[in-house]
């Protein structure tokens, strides 16, 4: 074979193995109508005359999630309902009704006047450590009669510094005032570290006649994404659980009396299930397990389903995806991945949440992202036409469900009510 032939050939060769390369790397189609789920879903919605980007909440599944966390406590631990992954007040009744609890965690100041004076019954623990302004403030706008600060209301603390910013706090308004103190059980965000800090602390608080030591709240998501070189959940887990002990029984030793009636707080969504009766927290702490936003796909939430979803109407539905500048490239690009092949614009966008139905719809990464008409697109096996319905996961609730205004309810067949979010 002469040179020249030799060049073509290997040319040839370069293109067909390049080709060949391409053909193996190219995606499959992973495009899909909706399911039965969603198109009931999209029924509803048509029904209940929506046309804007809507919080949906599967109501029977929401209700199942908190049967399956009440199930679990199996009476060994009270339940705390972390009010900040269920922002709306009948949301938040809804789950304290199915689970027989009057307990919250609330985590903003606005939030606590509104549940102080819309839920006066509740017994309310601060999910973090708040400001000593933001408590002043919660005092100046504290006007429901039947919610008692002094008796109902757990102020969180993570240092000496603060406690002496609330213990002034008191002194001047001369009003009582529970703490509770946030330990660091390994997560390393904050709180008490060792018990020579508890013990000051404690100290103070015991020599002030206006606070009271309510008890502890250790935090320990980290635990289900510790690798398993390192010991892993299990490992973790124990170590927080030794840590946590060793703050029960330095109170203990320093208070001259037994903790086991205050609030031993814990747990999180993630790991709420990892309990098992032998720790010392009496109430564990749970939210986002209730509506399973996407973040919460872990292993120790897998008989939870997914209970919200974000429903948002196609705008415009084209055949062609084509990018600016690139227009000459959508066959190829369309080739290379028959999932970018079909564009398919909805009303609002850019929210923390993944394309959930149809499948194998996703953002383009060269086009980008857009809060106005964000741009999914999709294989020629889904078939969307303008007015349709796209459902999106969040990855989390506590921000996004405050986006869309009040939550339509969803009982499986029709929207049956909307619940107002938190203001």
């Amino acid at each position: 074979m002469g040179s020249w032939n030799r060049r073509r050939f290997l040319t040839a060769a370069a293109v067909a193995g390049a080709g060949g390369l391409a053909l193996a790397l190219r995606p499959s189609d992973r495009g899909a109508n909706h399911a039965r789920y969603y198109m009931r879903m999209s029924k509803a919605l048509d029904e209940a005359g929506l046309a804007r980007p809507t919080l949906v909440i599967d109501q029977r599944r929401l209700l199942a999630n908190a049967d399956v966390l009440h199930r679990r406590l199996r009476g060994r631990y009270h339940y705390r309902v972390v009010a900040k992954s269920l922002p709306s007040l009948p949301l938040v009744e809804a789950v304290m009704q199915r689970t027989n609890t009057l307990r919250l965690m609330v985590f903003h100041q606005p939030f606590l006047n509104l549940v102080a004076e819309e839920l006066p019954r509740t017994v309310v623990l601060l999910g973090k450590p708040m400001p000593v302004a933001a408590a002043a403030a919660f005092y100046d706008l504290h006007v429901a009669r039947d919610f008692d600060p002094g008796r109902q209301l757990q102020w969180l603390i993570d240092s000496g510094a603060r406690l002496r910013q609330y213990r002034e706090l008191a002194g001047q308004r001369q009003i009582p005032m529970r703490i509770n103190l946030e330990i660091d059980v390994g997560l390393h965000r904050g709180g008490l570290r060792n018990v020579d800090e508890l013990a000051e602390v404690l100290e103070v608080i015991e020599h002030d006649p206006l606070l009271t030591f309510a008890g502890f709240m250790g935090y320990e998501p980290h635990v289900v994404k510790i690798p398993g070189i390192i010991g892993g959940p299990p490992r973790a887990f124990e170590r927080a659980q030794a840590v946590y002990w060793s703050f029960v029984n330095a109170a203990e030793k320093k208070l001259g009396r037994s903790v086991d009636n205050l609030t031993l707080n814990a747990a999180g969504s993630p790991t709420y299930q990892l309990y098992d009766g032998d720790e010392p927290a009496n109430e564990l702490s749970a939210g986002s397990a209730l509506v399973k936003p996407t973040d919460f796909d872990l292993d120790t939430l897998a008989d939870h389903q997914p209970a919200a979803f974000i429903a948002t109407p196609v705008i415009k539905a084209l055949d062609t995806t084509e990018v600016p500048g690139l227009e000459p490239l959508a066959g190829v690009m369309a080739w290379l991945n028959p999932n970018r092949r079909k564009a398919f614009f909805i009303y609002g966008g850019y929210w923390k949440a993944i394309p959930e139905s149809p499948a194998g719809l996703s953002v383009n990464p060269i086009y980008g992202h857009s809060t106005n008409q964000e741009m999914l697109n999709g294989s020629a096996s889904i078939d969307l036409a303008p007015d349709d319905w796209v459902f999106l996961r969040p990855t989390q609730s506590e921000h996004v469900f405050l986006q869309f205004g009040d939550i339509a309810v969803y009982d499986g067949t029709q929207i049956t009510t909307h619940w107002p979010i938190f203001t």
